[in-house]
């Protein structure tokens, strides 16, 4: 029977099939294939005794969350506690778009900002919406539910950005837990520990674990680039990488706010933590 991976908890496997859950485990060939099963694999099952036996090919998948034949990725992002991390976000549109998932951008928390505060958020959410990458307050609920109807989706971002607390916003009744900042640690403590799909109206959203920290080491540079999509709108050159090439324009563009600096600023410190990391792994 053939049926999709819903949950992972250690070892067990709640695969839905047949519009029912069956609770399996991996055969050992995945292992020595060197092949983990994922949350959103397509499976073949033994509903009789509870294995997988085959996972069928994957459109796309990422590692950290650990998912796979996505959709959309929804991307938590806490304007504060914690604090606004633009090199963070851009780091996780690094990830998705190379992986060929849609990126949306959900900012929370926005109640905790004051009015100076709000204003330059303002401006990077128009910003992001004018390039093309859906950006939303956690509070505009219609306008999420629009773009991602019919949709497989996941909620990812740093550990407190309020994940679990958008998935309970938007369906009362999933009731999962979440927790304060820690005062003492100066950032999230992890409320959710596996990854799950939850049935949303008529999308289908996975909540995963946060984190603090990303590794771009298997992106090469030009991955990086073009995952930077408004450059290549606004430069010449198709093979650029916008740092000292002669008639490049978009550093002019950076000083003159067409292009946002941060994301300017945050593409040269990804290439050259990549480049950085590559010499490290080599050696």
């Amino acid at each position: 029977m053939e049926g999709r991976i819903v949950r992972i908890i250690s070892n067990l496997m709640s695969v839905e099939a047949g519009d029912k859950i069956y609770n399996c485990k991996p055969r050992g060939k995945f292992y020595h294939e060197k092949l983990t099963p994922l949350v959103g694999d397509k499976v073949i099952i033994d509903e009789v005794n509870n294995y997988i036996l085959e996972i069928l090919p994957r459109k796309n998948y990422l590692n950290r969350p650990a998912i796979s034949n996505i959709d959309g990725c929804i991307i938590v992002t806490s304007l504060k506690e914690p604090n606004l991390s633009l090199l963070l976000l851009d780091k996780i549109l690094c990830l998705v778009i190379n992986n060929n998932i849609k990126p949306i951008i959900c900012f929370t928390k926005k109640d905790l900002l004051n009015n100076e505060e709000l204003k330059d958020v303002q401006k990077i959410y128009d910003y992001y919406n004018s390039i093309g990458i859906v950006a939303v307050y956690n509070d505009e609920l219609e306008k999420l539910d629009k773009i991602t109807e019919n949709m497989t989706l996941v909620l990812t971002g740093q550990t407190g950005a309020g994940k679990s607390s958008l998935l309970n916003r938007l369906n009362p009744d999933f009731k999962l837990e979440t927790n304060e900042i820690s005062k003492a640690l100066g950032r999230g403590v992890h409320t959710t520990r596996h990854t799950e799909f939850f049935k949303y109206k008529k999308a289908l959203i996975a909540d995963t674990p946060g984190f603090s920290s990303l590794d771009l080491t298997n992106l090469t540079k030009e991955n990086i680039r073009d995952a930077f999509i408004e450059f290549g709108y606004d430069c010449k050159y198709k093979d650029c990488y916008h740092q000292n090439e002669q008639g490049c324009n978009v550093k002019e563009k950076v000083q003159n706010g067409e292009i946002l600096k941060s994301r300017y600023d945050n593409y040269i410190k990804l290439v050259m933590e990549n480049v950085s990391s590559r010499i490290i792994y080599k050696k």
